[in-house]
């Protein structure tokens, strides 16, 4: 039960990023932006990549959980359970990674 709320969460989440953003879109690994990966559905969490220190900081105050690959830690990626918080994470997600990077389009 509680794998199909987050899958209805994360598939609304993704209706409203889409047509939020232009650049983002669906994939078969999750959610892109400008083809690179930034958030996905992991079991019943949502998986966000954003930046060193955010992802410590959250962490350390247990709103998240390092995501786990290859048997270690992905330093920019966390697991987040709280349904509530997934828009707010996602949506940092998509800055952080669809960012220009320093000296590209600025």
């Amino acid at each position: 039960m509680e794998y199909d709320l987050a899958a209805q969460r994360y598939e609304d989440l993704a209706i409203e990023l889409v047509d939020e953003n232009d650049g983002v879109t669906v994939g078969p690994d999750g959610l892109l932006v400008r083809g690179k990966l930034f958030a996905f559905l992991a079991d019943a969490d949502l998986v966000v990549e954003i930046p060193d220190s955010r992802a410590a900081d959250l962490v350390s105050r247990g709103v998240a959980e390092p995501y786990v690959s290859g048997g270690h830690p992905d330093r920019n990626w966390v697991r987040v359970s709280s349904l509530e918080l997934w828009p707010e994470l996602a949506r940092e997600a998509h800055e952080f990674v669809g960012a220009p990077p320093v000296g590209g389009q600025s």
